[in-house]
């Protein structure tokens, strides 16, 4: 008894920390920047949704989430669309050099992006994509797909191989198989494979800052130019923090079992 009453003591404390720098986003939010900048209190005294107004009417601010979805959600799609038959290829075939591609893929995924930047940005420039959705969702491929093939390729290898030769004994074409029979043996592990992909892209800055310009430039970028002649805006920038943790919350609630089933086959 006494050793959960400390391990409950122990976890309360964990969360408390863990939620206490969300809290302070959340009271700076509320208040102005006189507020912040004067006085530290708990909670607003002058409790004040300028703040998150700011970000709904200003057009260089909502902009940003939105270029930050749109290129997420691109970069989301096509990873897995991707990583989907190389996934197969690796759980069901054995070939020459299978382990060391295997390898040699996530090795991109170890790389820091700031190695790919520099080619990224010549090439880009040169084919006419900079400042567009699209370079971003490419670039952050580089990334998603190897870490997306090492997770469905745990989820497919727990798939048996008999359901793969029943199915093309019973005339099952390969894409009718794929999508009909295998494709929902495995949505627990897509649903973890899109949750990691989301994130990455959602919180990676480096290469969306230099990839865009204005037109597809993404929040997180639009976040580090708050400073103006009167001083940094504290207030809307943690407006702007609070609504940036939405989307991830969002995401991570509706995918959280097949996190869970991921921890418990070993990919996550």
């Amino acid at each position: 008894m006494m050793n959960k009453r400390v391990s409950g003591a122990l976890l309360a404390f964990y969360l408390l920390l863990s939620l206490l720098p969300i809290y302070w986003m959340l009271n700076m939010s509320l208040k102005t920047n006189d507020e912040i900048v004067g006085v530290m209190t708990l909670w607003p005294t002058d409790l004040t949704l300028g703040n998150f107004k700011t970000i709904f009417t200003d057009a260089s601010w909502y902009s940003g989430y939105i270029n930050s979805i749109s290129y997420v959600l691109m970069n989301m799609v096509m990873s897995v669309a991707v990583a989907l038959p190389a996934a197969y290829a690796f759980s069901r075939y054995s070939f020459l050099g299978d382990k060391h591609l295997f390898f040699w893929l996530l090795t991109n995924r170890m790389t820091p992006p700031a190695v790919f930047l520099l080619p990224f940005f010549q090439l880009y420039s040169t084919v006419g994509l900079m400042d567009t959705y699209l370079a971003v969702a490419l670039a952050h491929m580089l990334f998603n797909v190897p870490l997306a093939v090492w997770i469905l390729e745990g989820f497919m290898s727990g798939v048996p191989k008999e359901i793969d030769e029943t199915a093309y004994i019973d005339g099952y074409s390969f894409p009718r198989f794929f999508l009909r029979i295998f494709l929902p043996l495995i949505k627990s592990g897509v649903g973890v494979t899109m949750f990691f992909c989301f994130m990455f892209s959602w919180v990676e800055l480096l290469l969306a800052r230099t990839l865009t310009s204005i037109d597809a430039k993404p929040i997180a970028a639009i976040m580090t130019r708050t400073v103006s002649a009167s001083g940094m805006d504290w207030g809307t920038l943690a407006a702007a923090g609070m609504l940036t943790i939405v989307p991830g919350a969002l995401v991570i609630w509706f995918v959280r079992h097949y996190i869970a089933k991921g921890f418990a086959m070993g990919r996550v």
